[in-house]
């Protein structure tokens, strides 16, 4: 077997770290300073939650990641930007969010992507959302694609009832977007009455239907002790025909760091909470740190997984 050559491997090493490095933007808009200096400095901010999930009328054990980054996303084809199409895309601060925990005997793992331009101005809707379900059933799997004044739905699931479904529901606000819309500027949330497609995820757990819903955004000081910071905000979202309320408690100041949420909705016949506190955050370059002795990073994240 020949020896590859070593400029190849210098190549192949070199395209590995361009697909995972962060964006610095593509379409001309120039971020505030701060935020640049926070977002594209080489690192993605990596939070790990405890987490106590409602599901099937009890309050379950597990934990939650959140993930946010920023990288060029292509408006066209809306993936990740891997090649030089730089006048087709865009910068997105990305939030991956992962929530594992366990319902007696088995588990559950959601999963969800929002891709959210940091233009707002000109891309004044997230441009995508993905969401995956497991457990030990089967699996689900959501998708919406943003296409002019609509959002293309995909869902495919275990379920007979909804097992193939492709449909198109009018743009609003993501409940999905709201992370990563208030990680740029809590101020510009949807405050009051407002239209709201909910989470992927809460149409998989809570029951919601995904569709625009009317809901109730509020954003105030918070005032519990469940969270701790130096000075605490609290934005809610209220669905009232659902009976679902999921407050995000964050601090005030810039970068906004999301202490933890709750999430209340019935199940089962009770109204139970959800709560997810955060216990700790790192910012790193996780992409480069793949090989069995970097688990000492997730030592210092408390992930535990598998």
């Amino acid at each position: 077997m020949k020896k590859l050559n070593s400029s190849l491997i210098v190549l192949a090493a070199s395209a590995i770290w361009a697909s995972c490095q962060l964006a610095g933007g593509t379409d001309n808009y120039t971020a505030p300073q701060n935020f640049r200096d926070y977002w594209y400095n080489g690192q993605a901010e990596i939070s790990r939650y405890k987490l106590d999930q409602v599901q099937y009328g009890a309050i379950n054990p597990g934990e939650a990641v959140l993930i946010f980054v920023t990288e060029d996303f292509r408006t066209d084809k809306q993936v990740k930007l891997e090649s030089d199409a730089k006048d087709k895309a865009t910068s997105v601060l990305k939030l991956n969010s992962i929530r594992r925990f366990v319902t007696g005997i088995y588990d559950y793992s959601l999963y969800s992507s929002v891709f959210t331009p940091i233009n707002t101005k000109k891309y004044e809707r997230s441009q995508k959302v993905t969401m995956s379900s497991q457990d030990w059933c089967g699996q689900v799997y959501t998708q919406l694609n943003l296409d002019g004044g609509k959002y293309d739905v995909m869902k495919r699931s275990y379920f007979e009832k909804d097992a193939t479904e492709d449909f198109k529901i009018d743009a609003a606000w993501l409940e999905d977007e709201i992370w990563t819309r208030l990680r740029m500027d809590p101020q510009a949330l949807p405050k009051g009455e407002t239209s709201v497609i909910p989470a992927a995820y809460a149409a998989r757990i809570a029951g919601q239907k995904l569709e625009p819903q009317k809901a109730v955004g509020t954003l105030t000081d918070y005032a519990g002790d469940a969270f701790t910071g130096k000075s605490l905000q609290q934005y809610s979202l209220n669905y009232p025909d659902a009976q679902r309320e999921l407050r995000i408690i964050f601090d005030k100041a810039f970068p906004h760091a999301i202490a933890g949420w709750e999430e209340t909705y019935p199940s089962r016949g009770k109204v139970l909470t959800t709560r997810a506190v955060k216990t700790e955050q790192i910012r790193s370059d996780y992409w480069s740190h793949n090989s069995p002795g970097d688990t000492t990073l997730r030592n210092e994240l408390g992930v535990k997984g598998i």
